[in-house]
């Protein structure tokens, strides 16, 4: 049996045109945001007396990844209660999956 590409209509083709495009906007602008908050938060913190280094540019985007993760489970992303654990789970056993597949975490016979 031959495997083969759908054809895709002018339409499917446009609808994935669209998604792409504005899915590309929306990442560089989470992206901004991540290093505009590093950024401000280095500036503010010159102005006082803090002595330490001001939170790096991850810790920002760890807390727009939990966010993002409580809202994708149906949380309240101030409070993080509520949400759907059965779908928290399906999702974190994703990210398992792309670390497997990406970066080769497991190796045969180990969890």
């Amino acid at each position: 049996m031959k495997d083969s590409c759908p054809v895709l209509t002018p339409a499917e083709r446009q609808y994935l045109e669209i998604q792409d495009r504005v899915q590309q906007a929306m990442l560089v602008t989470i992206y901004k945001a991540i290093d505009d908050a590093t950024a401000q938060a280095a500036a503010e913190l010159k102005s006082t007396e803090w002595q330490q280094e001001p939170p790096p540019r991850d810790y920002f985007a760890a807390v727009a990844h939990q966010r993002l993760f409580v809202l994708l489970c149906g949380g309240d992303t101030e409070t993080y209660e509520g949400g759907n654990p059965q779908l928290a789970t399906h999702i974190l056993q994703n990210g398992q999956n792309i670390s497997d597949h990406y970066w080769g975490n497991r190796k045969a016979g180990n969890p």
